[in-house]
């Protein structure tokens, strides 16, 4: 139900692959890098939480922060980051084993959809960039798994790749103009993921 003036938008698209080329987690073992490829920013994910904790207000969404170099508003309206061309160059010359999206869930739902029942995610917290906006939402006031459970937290796609290939994938990654970098390993264990 909407009141007056207000309106939402939503999209969706249909796409086809090839049954042999697709990416699941069949080939995800133990020893595996975990790289991570920069978002953009929160991308489309975890308005509600953002809205509560920032008390939002057209007073608040105006406020200047010097580390974003603009308003809360205009860091929150930043467009997610779509990462189609990066990969398709990467898989040019590296076969990945996993690719998660870092959707809403954040790390602990989505990291471990693409790991078999027997394999566990080892994350390394420093080895993550620093994204101001999500110090911003969490203020103290929202534990660290939670932001990890809601938001991307700067990382907007895990890809799992053989030790073998990981400098050519980051090396792919890079030259598309991608931010990317070790941030984990697969280790045996539970299904699930550590961040440490």
């Amino acid at each position: 139900m909407y009141q007056p003036d207000e309106y939402d938008v939503a999209g969706f698209c249909v796409g086809m692959a090839d049954k042999s080329k697709l990416v699941d987690s069949a080939n995800v073992k133990v020893g595996d890098i975990l790289l991570g490829v920069q978002s953009s920013g929160v991308h489309s994910n975890g308005f509600s939480l953002i809205r509560k904790s920032l008390n939002v207000s057209k007073e608040r969404l105006n406020v200047y922060v010097g580390d974003f170099g603009k308003t809360i508003g205009e860091e929150l309206l930043t467009p997610t980051k779509i990462y189609v061309r990066a990969l398709k160059n990467m898989m040019q010359s590296v076969r990945p084993h996993g690719i998660s999206h870092i959707t809403g869930g954040g790390f602990y739902e989505n990291i471990p959809r693409m790991l078999p029942a027997e394999l566990h995610a080892k994350i390394e917290k420093a080895a993550l960039p620093r994204m101001p906006i999500f110090d911003v939402i969490a203020d103290g006031r929202i534990p660290e798994r939670d932001m990890f459970n809601t938001f991307n937290m700067g990382i907007g796609l895990c890809i799992a790749v053989s030790p073998d290939d990981a400098d050519k994938a980051l090396a792919a990654l890079r030259g598309s103009g991608e931010t990317a970098m070790v941030m984990g390993e697969v280790t045996a264990g539970d299904a699930g993921i550590t961040i440490c």
